[in-house]
């Protein structure tokens, strides 16, 4: 039986933290008010000259969120528009498939093709209008130019897209945390969000930004052997990835939540340091355990292994969980979902066909699914879980799912523990 503790106001440490934070928040109270009034951006401009920054009450906050699963009141819908193919790197190259290795060689550092982006917008907006329509207040980053050449003293690229918000953003309690991302196509991708999440600052949230790598060659082993699968699977079993341990980076989109409980992968975009990183960051309140996969080619874990409720994960057949056994032990219901029916012709440019399981949860009876998915909501439905079907086919060339599009701001819930 699964086994469910609420908690109420965290650990001792944590409650302690808070005291200390509170104590601090009222001797600089006065100090960020005239700040704010003297500064001379325009960001503190919007912000009443009496009215200082401080971090509100949960139940005040527009951020706050614990699990996957909690009744869902406000998210951030990534944008098609402007997306870019990224130039062909090496940490590109190690995530992507061979037989769209031509793709990138041929466009890479230009736009992805123009009638599938239009139709992916398409796509994109009608999921907006459907999450409207089912009460979720809906948010959306700047739509900006990603063909910009930049340069850095380490490396020079173009950009990418904010179509992907749950790779950079990841909301745990009233915090937003931007990851700092491994793909050097990605470095400013931060940019389309910070008008959002500095609305979400000023009305009392809490903003951490993740240590920014430098994201020089040494990041990266610049010889990493991925000629076939077979080198993959080798690779990926002996715990060999194209980033290094030379500094922290972590994708967001490795992690996933479930209360007090965060799970986590090693991946291509995500290293030990990172993890490390992430797990002094939130502890004591929360416990970071990594999981593994037999997965030739880790990159977020959301379409391998996607909790959709309290005790209940979708895991995928052909990337099976090595820790299976402790959910189980949990008391956990471990579900196993059918095989995609995308068509092998329909382009996956950054992604597999799996981008089926990777959905999106509205509360624990409704999940945002792909309208031409049959099977996985046959399996939703015998379950108990209603369906919301929208179609993004074009949208998932992009290289994701209804979880992938998506950042959850706020959901209706508590922080509980789930793994006992």
């Amino acid at each position: 039986m699964l086994r469910v503790r609420c908690l109420r106001g965290g650990s001792r440490g944590a409650e302690a933290a808070h005291l200390i934070g509170d104590m601090a928040g009222r001797a600089l109270s006065g100090w960020v008010s005239r700040a704010f009034r003297n500064g001379s951006s325009s960001a503190a401009a919007h912000l009443p000259v009496d009215e200082p920054v401080h971090e509100h009450a949960h139940e005040d906050c527009p951020v706050s969120a614990y699990n996957e699963w909690d009744p869902l009141e406000e998210v951030i819908v990534g944008r098609a528009e402007n997306a870019c193919v990224p130039p062909f790197t090496v940490e590109v190259k190690a995530n992507t498939y061979e037989k769209y290795w031509p793709f990138y060689q041929q466009h890479g550092g230009q736009t992805f093709p123009k009638d599938h982006v239009k139709k992916a917008v398409a796509e994109i907006e009608e999921m907006c209008n459907i999450l409207r329509h089912e009460g979720v207040t809906v948010r959306r980053p700047e739509p900006l130019d990603w063909s910009l050449e930049y340069k850095t003293p380490d490396f020079s690229s173009t950009g990418m897209y904010a179509a992907m918000p749950r790779d950079i953003l990841m909301v745990v309690g009233n915090e937003i945390i931007e990851a700092p991302m491994a793909w050097r196509s990605r470095f400013f991708e931060y940019r389309a969000y910070r008008p959002l999440i500095k609305e979400y600052f000023r009305r009392g949230a809490k903003w951490t930004t993740a240590p920014k790598p430098t994201m020089s060659d040494e990041l990266y082993d610049q010889d990493y052997p991925i000629r076939t699968v077979e080198d993959r699977h080798k690779l990926a079993a002996q715990g060999k990835f194209v980033t290094t341990e030379f500094e922290p980076c972590f994708d967001a989109a490795d992690f996933i939540r479930a209360g007090t409980d965060i799970f986590v992968q090693r991946s291509q975009v995500t290293n030990f340091m990172g993890i490390e990183w992430m797990r002094r960051h939130l502890s004591p309140t929360y416990k970071i355990h990594i999981i593994s996969f037999k997965d030739p080619n880790p990159m977020h874990i959301d379409a391998t292994f996607n909790i959709i409720g309290p005790g209940l994960v979708l895991s995928n057949p052909d990337r099976p969980c090595r820790q299976i056994d402790m959910f189980k032990k949990a008391g956990w219901t471990v579900a196993t979902p059918p095989t995609p029916l995308i068509p092998d012709n329909h382009p996956l440019w950054m992604s597999s066909k799996w981008l089926s399981m990777n959905v999106l949860m509205l509360d624990e009876k409704r999940v945002m699914v792909d309208a031409n998915e049959m099977t996985i909501q046959k399996m939703f439905e015998n379950l108990g879980i209603k369906t919301i079907k929208v179609s993004i086919r074009h949208a998932n060339s992009l290289g994701g799912g209804f979880h992938c599009w998506t950042t959850d701001v706020r959901r209706r819930g508590s922080l509980q523990s789930y793994f006992l």
